[in-house]
């Protein structure tokens, strides 16, 4: 009889649960693609918010008071976020390097502050977006590279 991870001793295959690294061809996996989907989406998420912010659209609270600056600036801040946003998740996606990963969270972590701010004028899609942020920068950042001496590094036994 089989467990639900579909191996007869109820144990999960080995390296379940654990980010992958890029493959040898250099396209990421695991985490590392979730992370970048994320990114790709909040890109989009902040740039649409950021367009609707510029023009004045009626989705934002009426009447919110800003700590610095009004909802227009806060709309320019927003779609030079997704445009960086959009620029990390091409490298994250295309390339998984360490730098493009980085580049993300540091980039992530802008936005998350940034939706602070915006809170006055969308509070529930603020949140979610913080959130989302801290799911991607999870993503990003929890593979730190292959541990020495593990089974992928080693050479086929004769």
């Amino acid at each position: 009889m089989t467990s639900a991870t579909g191996h007869p001793s109820g144990t999960p295959h080995p390296g379940y649960g654990r980010a992958a690294a890029p493959a040898a061809g250099g396209e990421p996996h695991g985490l590392v693609m979730f992370a970048g989907v994320m990114l790709a989406l909040l890109a989009l998420f902040n740039g649409l918010d950021g367009i609707a912010a510029i023009v004045n659209s009626r989705i934002f609270v009426g009447n919110a008071q800003f700590v610095l600056g009004d909802l227009r600036s806060f709309g320019w801040l927003m779609l030079a976020l997704g445009i960086l946003q959009g620029a990390a998740a091409g490298g994250v996606l295309s390339t998984g390097s360490e730098a493009a990963r980085w580049f993300g969270v540091v980039v992530l972590g802008l936005n998350a502050f940034a939706q602070m701010f915006f809170l006055p004028a969308y509070p529930v899609w603020s949140v979610l977006i913080i959130a989302l942020d801290v799911l991607a920068i999870y993503g990003l950042s929890v593979y730190g590279g292959r541990a020495p001496g593990t089974a992928e590094e080693q050479p086929p036994a004769a």
